[in-house]
């Protein structure tokens, strides 16, 4: 069983006590975001998980815990997004200082192999041009070279739940040539920084500049970190262009204070004040607790997928 933690929130960032306590704990709980009353128990056990994808803009509160996280025998590897945007896009995420400095850390701790940088989403409006992008993508590559060998990069998807807070911002779509346009300058910089350029989730044509299509679960890099092959079938929760494997996230909705204008998880900043009143280090649930009227069931494909 692979465990995303997380698509929907900043687990690392904001809630690393309660991840550790969950480990240590052998279990979570998680509510179907479709259907409230329907909670899912998913065994942690170190002999199921054969590895954790953290997804995080700033690992610097969390850093503390890896070694616990060793200890009791986990593998792991971080998707770190370090994007260009001011409090405009990322009211709440830190200066860029500290977030290449978090980067940079834990890249020295676990190997950049198992740091992988993302540039996401890409924005193209009045202010966040075409050279607006290059000549910040080719500031953090430099910054993040030797930390990291590979970067993920897409455009900006406009979800419906995002409408609204993205409407002054004016976005432009990107046409082909604009997209064709980044991928070359983003692919001459990467490869000056030696590290691999890839797509999220889209084919945009970019292979031709030497970009190729990611998978962010990615299963050849789970049997390099686990050194044991694993049985992988592509995600069937995910968007067509998505190249992942099958995870289970144990992340909720509405819970990331870094309250970025773009994200799909948060639906409006109210929300999310209101369910960071929840937290609990203490809970099976992230920001939630039990009703009493669920239904609870156990997650049928928590085991491992070693080959054996």
């Amino acid at each position: 069983m692979i465990i995303s933690a997380s698509r929907r929130t900043d687990i690392p960032a904001f809630y690393g006590e309660w991840f550790l306590k969950r480990l240590r704990a052998g279990e979570v709980l998680v509510r179907n975001p479709m259907n409230p009353l329907q909670v899912t128990n998913i065994p942690l056990s170190p002999d199921n998980v054969d590895c954790i994808v953290f997804w995080t803009k700033d690992s610097r509160n969390f850093i503390q815990y890896l070694n616990d996280i060793d200890d009791l025998g986990y593998k792991y590897y971080f998707q770190f997004t370090v994007n260009s945007y001011d409090k405009e896009i990322e009211p709440d995420v830190d200066r860029k200082k500290y977030i290449i400095e978090s980067f940079q850390r834990l890249s020295d701790k676990i190997g950049s192999d198992r740091v992988l940088w993302r540039y996401d989403p890409i924005i193209i409006n009045h202010k966040y041009s075409i050279e607006y992008h290059t000549k910040w993508f080719a500031y953090l590559a430099l910054e993040l070279s030797g930390y990291t060998e590979k970067c993920v990069i897409s455009f900006l998807d406009v979800y419906s739940k995002i409408r609204k807070n993205i409407k002054a911002l004016e976005i432009q779509k990107p046409d082909v040539k604009l997209i064709d346009d980044i991928g070359k300058k983003f692919s001459e910089t990467a490869q000056r920084e030696n590290i691999r350029l890839f797509t999220c989730a889209h084919d945009y044509g970019l292979e031709k500049y030497g970009i190729g299509q990611n998978k962010c679960v990615d299963n050849e890099l789970i049997e390099s970190i686990t050194g044991y092959a694993i049985k992988s079938i592509k995600d069937p929760s995910q968007r067509k262009g998505c190249h992942c494997i099958e995870s289970r996230d144990i992340g909720s909705y509405n819970t990331c204070a870094h309250h970025c204008v773009y994200c799909y998880a948060n639906h409006e900043r109210n929300t999310v004040t209101e369910n960071l009143k929840k937290y609990d280090r203490l809970s099976p649930f992230l920001c939630d607790e039990l009703k009493q009227n669920e239904k609870i069931t156990f997650y049928k494909k928590a085991k491992s997928l070693k080959i054996l």
